[in-house]
């Protein structure tokens, strides 16, 4: 699998479109988190992928941790825990799917 962080993956403003049109057969959904949100420990049987629209996400998988910023991707592997915590007092947005890697995304 490719990087589990990958900074700058989408220009911003970031268009759904384009992450959809990037993860063929991935399910396809949008958070907005308030300030300090957490998904704490979370462990998927399938592949998911994250991308920060708004705002800055404190992200870790499998013990790896990034600040991610607007346009940033981040690949979390099936059975990899993760977490997720809303840094920017404004909140987040963040685009997200579930699926199997492959081909040009995985």
């Amino acid at each position: 699998m490719k990087d589990i962080f990958v900074k700058s993956a989408y220009a911003v403003p970031v268009a759904s479109a384009a992450i959809q049109a990037d993860f063929p057969g991935f399910s396809f959904g949008t958070f907005r988190d308030p300030p300090g949100q957490l998904w704490a420990d979370f462990v998927h049987d399938t592949d998911e992928f994250v991308v920060v629209a708004e705002g800055q996400l404190q992200i870790e998988v499998s013990g790896e941790s990034a600040l991610c910023n607007p346009g940033d991707l981040v690949r979390i592997p099936a059975f990899a825990s993760h977490s997720l915590r809303t840094c920017s007092p404004k909140g987040s947005v963040w685009h997200y799917g579930y699926g199997k890697f492959g081909g040009a995304n995985g």
